[in-house]
């Protein structure tokens, strides 16, 4: 079976581009695909973007709290799981709501296109939008773009009217399906126009992929938490991740052994092994003797501690009894005493003999261990084997073959008592085999007449006994137990490599032991776009969406629609999406109906070479926004063109008197 090596995205950062003489003075657009994963920036005279790096920005936590710290912006982050918790994005969801961040972000662009006009940008700026874009976002972004880079001008789109557009043949009407980054958009175009009242939007994207799947890993492999990260769940998906044509016939498929060794990925996580030569029987003889010197030692130099301690102590009682027989008043002896908690002199010549025994005691037990280490530390320990059956080897050349017949027992042991596990329940299940054959043989014992019941008389009943006994037979004995452990104990005597927890003799594999198994999960992460309850979700899936919205419309827009069904946004390049969205088609369209659904050629690029498209064309001029049109008509303000949002004006303010008599009124009903 092939090993695939998980892949690390590694960034580069961005080169800053040379800001040549021909665009310094023309008015080269430039256009902004504002996406919530990539931002694509790049000049209109491009045929790609010139940028394109994550929406995110980082300020590393030693630099947190700093007003100038460095900031990490798209493609400079080399490590985005080091800052993993210290990212930022200006998106809420689709719409941005964090404009500091997205000022920051516009300075790592214009700075990378190298444009050093002071203090303000002299090319008409294109921007992508969410649809349905809030008046309140496009406000602010207008004027950070008008007062804060002083643009000449801005024209607003949509990223999926824009990718639709740059298609080989865009109709006037067809259904759009954008699958972005953390939503999908159903809409339907009328006549070149989105029919606003029936778009439909479901919060299910590719990040709620990603991190379906670095949950399910997460949960499968406990033991790799730190290894699994959401940056490799992205790289697994993208890699190895698909979408099935029917989920519930291709689930049941992966619980067929067969099937599963045919089709799962195994995945080499990155690990390291600790280099260590394993120990020969002499080397570990050696090792042991060593050991047993240094804990002889260790309790030599505490037997001369504690004797010197005893030898200090009898010193200061001999200079006591001296004193006391120096002393005459009682009164100076009993205060004498109590210093050492004595109470009399018999209790201090008790101590003083006592003292004196325990010095000598220790004295000759020194002088006898000292002649004796070096006779104990070369006799090697013997291993101690309670059963009489377990035979040592007799000579070194035979140890090889010895060993692999005491793991051929063990594991003989080992085999027989998981068997007996195993019986015991299956015994406890209805339906399985042993159950049925036991209910068979009470059966038969069941239908013999009363008179003619023998049954327990020979010894062979009590082996049919055994057989429909719920405990299988036999149970776990202590002195099987007691054996296995022995055998456990001979062979970590005499092999290093001994695991206990294997139930053979290989060693153990690291590198095994760092493998994903990547089997129904590489198409069940996914399913999630078709089926959102997968991860709590209420919302309707896909084709469900699709489905509600074509049912709304007369038999004959309904037909047209889906006659031309287009796909765009990162996650339609997942294999089998096409696939999937045919088969839903065909079941839930009537009967011979056509229908037809394409794929953008570059779901990810398309909405920024659309964009590139339309800044190109003749009529791009007349929907710029001017300053005068932002002074004149406010931030809100946009000019419709066909990939543009409808623009609806907030409503105009109260005058000024009008205001004063509602606030008069509200005083006179307080007063009231």
């Amino acid at each position: 079976m092939e090993i695939l090596d998980i892949r690390d995205i590694r960034t580069v950062p961005d080169q800053y581009h040379m800001y040549t003489p021909d665009l310094r003075n023309s008015a080269v657009p430039i256009v902004f695909d504002n996406g919530s994963y990539n931002c694509r920036v790049g000049w209109a005279t491009s045929k790609q973007p010139n940028l394109v790096f994550k929406n995110l920005l980082a300020r590393p936590r030693k630099d947190r709290g700093k007003k100038e710290g460095e900031t990490q912006i798209g493609n400079d982050i080399a490590n985005i799981e080091a800052v993993r918790f210290q990212l930022k994005t200006q998106f809420d969801r689709n719409v941005v709501t964090q404009f500091e961040i997205q000022e920051q972000i516009l300075d790592y662009s214009f700075a990378h296109l190298s444009i050093d006009t002071d203090e303000q940008v002299e090319h008409p700026i294109f921007m992508t939008e969410a649809f349905l874009n809030p008046n309140y976002s496009r406000i602010l972004m207008s004027e950070l773009l008008f007062e804060g880079y002083h643009v000449p001008g801005v024209c607003y789109g949509i990223d999926f009217l824009l990718s639709y557009s740059c298609s080989n043949n865009p109709c006037r009407t067809a259904m759009i399906i954008s699958v972005g980054y953390h939503c999908t958009h159903v809409i339907p175009v009328l006549d070149s126009k989105i029919d606003t009242a029936r778009c439909k939007r479901i919060d299910v994207g590719g990040y709620h992929i990603t991190n379906f799947l670095y949950k399910m890993l997460q949960l499968k492999y406990p033991g790799h938490l730190n290894a699994i990260t959401p940056s490799r769940a992205e790289t697994l998906i993208l890699d190895h991740g698909h979408i099935a044509t029917d989920y519930i016939a291709e689930v049941s498929c992966w619980s067929d052994p067969e099937y599963y060794d045919l089709h799962v990925k195994r995945i080499q996580l990155p690990y390291n092994v600790p280099v260590s030569t394993p120990l020969t029987p002499d080397q570990q003889r050696e090792k042991r003797r060593e050991l047993a010197k240094k804990l002889v030692e260790l309790n030599a130099r505490k037997r001369e501690e504690k004797l010197a301690e005893d030898e200090e102590k009898l010193g200061q009682l001999t200079v006591l009894q001296e004193l006391v027989n120096d002393m005459d008043t009682p009164q100076t002896i009993q205060g004498a005493l109590r210093g050492f908690n004595l109470s009399n002199l018999n209790e201090l010549r008790k101590m003083i003999t006592q003292l004196n025994a325990k010095i000598q005691k220790t004295k000759h037990k020194i002088a006898a261990f000292t002649g004796a280490i070096e006779e104990n530390i070369s006799e090697e320990p013997k291993i101690k084997i309670m059963k009489n059956d377990i035979k040592l080897p007799t000579d070194d050349e035979d140890v090889k073959t010895w060993l692999n017949e005491v793991y051929k027992k063990r594991k003989d042991m080992l085999e027989r008592r998981t068997l007996r596990r195993q019986r015991r329940v299956d015994m406890a299940k209805r339906g399985t085999i042993a159950s049925q054959e036991r209910m068979r043989l009470i059966s038969q014992l069941a239908r013999k007449e009363k008179n003619d019941d023998d049954f327990g008389i020979r010894d062979e009943d009590w082996d049919v006994y055994k057989v429909i006994n719920k405990e299988g037979g036999d149970t776990d004995s202590d002195e099987e137990q007691e054996k296995i452990a022995e055998l456990e104990t001979v062979l970590k005597y005499y092999d290093p490599l001994f695991n206990a927890n294997s139930s053979s003799n290989e060693p153990f594999n690291a590198k095994e032991a760092y493998q994903l198994h990547l089997g129904v999960e590489q198409m069940r992460a996914p399913e999630i776009l078709f089926q959102p309850s997968m991860i709590g979700s209420s919302q309707a899936g896909i084709t469900e969406t699709l489905e509600f919205v074509l049912k709304g419309y007369p038999a004959d827009v309904a037909n047209t629609l889906a006659n031309n069904i287009f796909l765009t946004g990162g996650p339609t390049r997942i294999p089998g999406f096409l696939d999937r969205l045919h088969k839903e088609l065909m079941e839930m369209r009537p009967f011979q109906s056509k229908f037809a659904v394409s794929l953008a050629k570059e779901p990810s690029l398309n909405a920024w070479l659309g964009a590139q498209k339309f800044c190109k064309s003749d009529t791009f001029s007349e929907h710029l926004i001017t300053f005068a049109d932002y002074q004149e008509k406010g931030g809100d303000y946009l000019k419709e063109h066909f990939a543009s949002n409808q623009y609806v004006p907030l409503p105009a303010p109260l005058p000024i008197s009008d205001v004063a008599n509602d606030s008069v009124g509200e005083n006179v009903l307080k007063v009231e």
